[in-house]
């Protein structure tokens, strides 16, 4: 009769450690799922902070080409106010 009981326990143990590992496994594969989905939110994220640094990279350099031909157009005028 004992030995039948250590048999039960040996089997419901080994039963509960399978339906355990499966847990794990399904809970490792949905945390995955999640990390991955995260990591694609960020890089889409990210390319935006980055199209938009360049965006402005290039607004500042149209600007600064533009101040320097309105000094140019503002010389010749002086220029030739002058003559």
């Amino acid at each position: 009769m004992k030995n039948l009981l250590v048999v039960a326990v040996i089997l419901t143990l080994a039963s509960c450690q399978k339906e355990t590992r499966e847990k794990v496994n399904e809970a490792r594969k949905a945390v995955g799922t999640e990390m991955k989905q995260g990591l694609d939110s960020v890089k889409k994220k990210a390319g935006k902070v980055i199209d938009t640094a360049k965006v402005k990279q290039q607004v500042k350099t149209v600007i600064a080409k533009s101040a320097e031909t309105v000094e140019k157009g503002a010389k010749k005028v002086k220029e030739k106010a002058n003559n």
